[in-house]
């Protein structure tokens, strides 16, 4: 049945994608984003689609629409935008997600919550499980995005507790593809885009830090599928159990580029995690889902997505130095 679908965040890396894969489902999709982070460009080919609407609006103030569901995608998720104005970063989380909830509440919605592995800090529990309750810093650089998003879960659970309210909440982990943006500070975009202009690669500490990156595509399965799956109570991790030192996909994303890029070490920046994996047993089970794109198959889209951006950047400025766009 085709549903009126509110997407907060869809001009946004993940939010793009799932606004995507809902209209190929038949469904009406709403996408908000005050395009703070997200990209014109990244939902381009979707303006076209008579079932696509598009709003500009930032979710810290109220919104007045008729939907029958909600994905509460929107808040900067890289280190990069976040730590930019880490008032807003929590505000966006929090007055966020109460203007969410309080939509939801008023039409008997369902709605998903986009929260992060970061709610489990620098976890001395590997892998993590959703039981596991974090070893985390409120007062770091890195809590405002990490403390939103755990008072965003609160708020959601509270919300259930106190209204009976349907709600989902993705623990999301590392995820990358197509639509991320080139200069957000992320390890796989970062590395991408300094191999492909044969830069040094810029691993930070030793390298040996792991990570488990979850290819987009899988990602969007995970949230659609918790969405649409009954009798779900709790967070419920969406992740690749996959572990990679930070170190390894330097090296991989050379090989794939064919990159003449050296790796050079900077210091570890304060409360960088030192391991981070999902287990994922609970979205085995009660969602059938796991991951099912290989590591050097989802880089090898992605940079040949990057490869394109870059290229159209490069001709870009390429025009702009010749010289009759000068004297025009």
């Amino acid at each position: 049945m085709s549903k009126r679908i509110l997407v907060t965040g869809g001009a946004g890396f993940v939010g793009s994608h799932v606004c995507q894969r809902l209209l190929k489902q038949g469904h009406e999709v709403l996408c908000v984003d005050n395009f703070f982070t997200g990209s014109r460009a990244n939902i381009q080919p979707l303006i076209s689609d008579s079932k696509f609407e598009l709003m500009r609006h930032d979710i810290t103030f109220p919104l007045y629409v008729e939907v029958d569901e909600i994905y509460n995608l929107a808040c900067p998720a890289s280190p990069v935008h976040y730590q930019h104005d880490p008032v807003q970063t929590t505000k966006t989380s929090v007055m966020g997600a109460i203007n969410m909830l309080g939509l939801a509440k008023r039409l008997r919605a369902r709605i998903l919550q986009s929260s992060t592995s970061e709610v489990y800090g620098d976890p001395d529990i590997h892998p993590q499980p959703e039981s596991y309750r974090g070893h985390v810093n409120i007062t770091g650089p890195r809590a405002c995005y990490d403390e939103g998003k755990r008072c965003a879960e609160t708020l959601f659970f509270d919300y259930q507790r106190q209204h009976n309210m349907a709600i989902r909440v993705a623990r999301i982990f590392n995820t990358y593809g197509p639509h991320m943006h080139p200069e957000d500070g992320r390890v796989v975009s970062n590395f991408i885009v300094q191999a492909l202009r044969n830069e040094p690669i810029t691993v930070f500490g030793n390298g040996q830090q792991t990570r488990s990156f979850c290819y987009v595509d899988d990602l969007v399965d995970g949230l659609l599928r918790l969405m649409n799956t009954d009798g779900v109570d709790g967070a419920v991790n969406l992740g690749n159990p996959v572990e990679t030192t930070v170190g390894e996909l330097a090296e991989i994303i050379i090989e794939l580029t064919g990159s003449r890029s050296e790796i050079v070490s900077r210091p570890l920046p304060q409360d960088d995690p030192r391991q981070r994996c999902p287990d994922i047993t609970r979205a085995r089970n009660l969602l059938k889902w796991e991951p099912t794109v290989d590591l050097k198959t989802g880089l090898g889209r992605t940079i040949e997505y990057f490869d394109k951006l870059l290229s159209r950047e490069e001709d870009v400025v390429r025009q702009l130095r010749k010289p009759e766009a000068v004297l025009a």
